[in-house]
């Protein structure tokens, strides 16, 4: 039997809930930014700029615990691109901090016209 990426990735969208806070993170090396979504892809707060380093991430689990807060969700669940190694670090340290982080095909992220 044959396995499809695509099966896995709606395996993972399926579960997502209407509790779920949505972050995608773009990736880079000095500077990630962050951007929040409902599951239904419904924009939350305002983006987030923050470092690659030990106070970035802390700053990047407040903004995360102020976001669940207001809008009354109680699970999260961070994307981003596997850009290069600079992913590393923030990968590890939020499976550390035990909040979920997956890797997005940088092939499936849709860009935005303007």
């Amino acid at each position: 039997m044959k396995f499809k990426a695509q099966d896995k990735q709606n395996q993972l969208i399926e579960n997502i809930t209407v509790h779920h806070l949505v972050v995608g993170v773009n990736i880079a090396q000095e500077v990630h930014v962050a951007r929040a979504v409902s599951f239904r892809g419904i924009a939350l707060g305002t983006p987030l700029e923050f470092g690659n380093h030990s106070e970035g991430f802390q700053m990047f689990e407040r903004w995360i615990r102020d976001l669940l807060r207001t809008y009354k969700l109680s699970s999260v669940i961070v994307g981003m691109e596997p850009t290069g190694h600079y992913w590393f670090s923030l990968a590890r340290w939020l499976v550390a901090q035990g909040i979920e982080a997956v890797l997005v095909n940088p092939h499936l992220v849709r860009k935005k016209q303007i």
